[in-house]
């Protein structure tokens, strides 16, 4: 019998999978992260646009990754803590709040490795070419690199979630925490390899992309390192580079994970498990190593501290 395609404008969301003694802990630990995660991330935005001291290129660069946080966990934890006390079968999403929900979850994931590419230019320059520092970071550089970054993300997620909404849907159920790319073109019953390949080779190339660019850019980093003689500058390249691999290597690892994952089909709720905490790890330390790391913008967070003692 052949499968009847239709179309849904209801689906019906798999959610979280939790024990009902484990939704009010659950939902507790979720909402403290997601407070923490706003107010950490959308704090060190407004410190460094109203500081003066901190516009720098440098600084300006971290609103990139700490607005793409906010994107990330607010695209997918609210949904989760408002399925909490839902039973499975009575969590409904309608299909074109499941687009913009697997388009946005996907903008973060891109647009996190993008980010970081940005960020690993601008010390590259800060430190193998000081003196050309101010004239190649100057503040329209500093716009084109951003928009560059969010740009190649946006047009990369359209393609993606636009090959899967032209499917037509013959199913209703997500059967995933939130929605993402797989989630819709498993709806169909539709030939969906174009899909399969298009959404690889773009994780592919993103990941590919963002690691042989660090790679390069720290190499040429520590040749300098090794070659100068200046402690000082040494000191202050490691400081802001280490932070910045930190947040790499978190990244890096998170995401590795979900696809790893995903060659096991036996250990889909640990799949499951690491895609939400894809939204939820990196977002709530990154402005803790940012805020903790650098040191100009430690200072100022101490001294609006004292300032309110």
């Amino acid at each position: 019998m052949e499968n009847t395609t239709f179309n849904l404008d209801v689906l019906q969301l798999e959610g979280l999978k939790v024990s009902p003694h484990a939704s009010i802990p659950t939902f507790i630990f979720l909402l403290l992260i997601f407070v923490f995660i706003m107010v950490s991330n959308l704090g060190l935005v407004v410190l460094i646009m109203v500081e003066r001291s901190l516009h720098e290129p440098m600084y300006l660069l971290f609103c990139n990754m700490s607005i793409n946080d906010l994107l990330g966990a607010s695209s997918v934890i609210p949904r989760l803590l408002s399925d909490a006390f839902t039973p499975i079968k009575q969590r409904y999403i309608s299909y074109n709040e499941c687009v913009v929900q697997a388009f946005c979850a996907h903008v973060h994931a891109v647009t996190s490795h993008t980010v970081l590419m940005i960020m690993a230019y601008d010390r590259y320059v800060a430190i193998c070419q000081p003196l050309q520092y101010p004239t190649v970071m100057t503040n329209r550089m500093v716009v084109v690199l951003s928009v560059s970054a969010w740009g190649v993300s946006f047009v990369m997620i359209i393609i993606v979630v636009s090959l899967s909404v032209r499917l037509s849907r013959c199913r209703s159920f997500i059967n995933n925490p939130y929605c993402d790319n797989a989630s819709l073109f498993k709806l169909s019953c539709e030939n969906v390899l174009v899909n399969h390949i298009y959404g690889l080779s773009t994780a592919l190339l993103t990941m590919v992309c963002s690691l042989c660019s660090l790679a390069y850019t720290y190499m040429r980093i520590a040749m300098v390192c090794l070659s100068s003689k200046n402690k000082t500058q040494i000191s202050k390249a490691l400081q802001t580079c280490t932070t910045h691999l930190i947040v790499y290597i978190i990244l890096l690892l998170s995401g590795n994970i979900i696809i790893v994952l995903h060659r096991f089909p036996h250990l889909a709720d640990q799949r499951k498990l690491a895609s939400i905490l894809f939204h939820v790890v990196p977002p709530s330390l990154n402005a803790i190593i940012y805020g903790l790391q650098i040191k100009a913008i430690r200072q100022k967070i101490m001294m609006i501290f004292n300032k309110q003692k």
